[in-house]
């Protein structure tokens, strides 16, 4: 005979195994398996999972460590939810950086140089967190606006070869659980997933992050969802810009493998202004000029534009033959 209690439960939440999964005690808890982690934050985007259930799933997740396996399970789900699909796009950029070390966004402008020069530029994020200026800020001091959703960024990549995708805009229920830090204190692995989605396919990727093992993780991951080219480092505040005032390491994805880059330092000071409009007009400020130049080269060396030796020089030549946004 069952207890009252055991009587009362009713049937157990069709969620509940995925909590118990990476829950159980330790060395009986495991990562999610590919399939399992697609399944489960699908069933999360599509409100299938109770509020309390997402809460500790996105805490256990990150308390287990975020595994290369798992988070391609992940994304899988999140591109379902964003209808990722191919586009006319050249190279992603994810704009997630938080860290305490973000300034201005310096590499929106590096973006928008290798757009004028005929690279078709993506750029998607949330700034929701961060410390700096957020990106859509930045656009509106270059007399520019974010894409209000996928059709009206493709109508801008065709104007310009570029748009910045909101989060928000792109999918609703991640920017949602993205949020979730606010209320758990903490960040959740889905700041790794939707650096990721890649939403129209871009055959190239450029990926900042603030801690370097996360290096690993986003490689490995990109290797395990097939993806061609995906150029990784430890950018400022965590997004993919380079400081030109120190060597960076960069890591590079292309053709099934992984190779470190050594990037030489190229000024002697960093990036400390915030007038956007003013250094593409021209303005004199050397050193946030080098770290757009030493930004341009990331998005060219990810393309497979240019190698390490050579990007340097080219990326100086695109920020010098830009012309006005209009």
């Amino acid at each position: 005979m069952k207890p009252p209690e055991a009587e009362d439960e009713g049937p157990e939440h069709p969620f509940a195994q995925y909590v118990r999964t990476l829950g159980r005690g330790p060395g009986r808890s495991r990562a999610l398996t590919r399939d399992e982690a697609r399944v489960a934050l699908r069933m999360v985007l599509q409100g299938d999972a109770d509020p309390h259930q997402v809460g500790a799933f996105l805490m256990l997740l990150r308390y287990r460590g975020e595994d290369p396996g798992e988070i391609a399970g992940l994304v899988e789900a999140a591109r379902a939810a964003t209808h990722a699909a191919p586009g006319p796009v050249d190279l992603d950029w994810p704009s997630y950086g938080a860290g305490r070390t973000r300034g201005a966004p310096w590499y929106l402008l590096a973006a928008l140089a290798l757009a004028q020069a005929g690279h078709r530029v993506l750029m998607h994020g949330s700034n929701a967190f961060s410390s700096g200026m957020p990106t859509d800020v930045g656009l509106a001091m270059l007399g520019l606006r974010p894409a209000a959703n996928r059709d009206d960024a493709l109508h801008q990549l065709a104007t310009r070869n570029f748009a910045y995708l909101p989060l928000t805009a792109l999918c609703p229920g991640l920017d949602r659980l993205l949020g979730l830090r606010a209320l758990l204190g903490l960040r959740s692995p889905i700041n790794t997933v939707a650096r990721l989605v890649n939403p129209m396919d871009a055959p190239a990727s450029v990926d900042g992050v603030f801690h370097p093992p996360y290096i690993t993780l986003h490689l490995n991951t990109a290797q395990a969802l097939g993806r061609q080219r995906l150029l990784v480092l430890k950018g400022g505040g965590g997004e993919a810009e380079r400081n030109p005032a120190k060597p960076v390491a960069a890591h590079l994805l292309a053709e099934g493998q992984c190779t470190e880059l050594a990037l030489p330092a190229l000024s002697s000071a960093r990036a400390n202004g915030t007038d956007l409009a003013q250094l593409w007009a021209g303005g004199a400020a050397p050193a946030e000029a080098a770290t757009v130049q030493a930004t341009i080269a990331l998005g060219l060396i990810a393309m497979g534009q240019a190698t390490a030796t050579t990007a340097d020089a080219a990326a100086a030549g695109i920020w010098q033959t830009r012309r006005p946004l209009r």
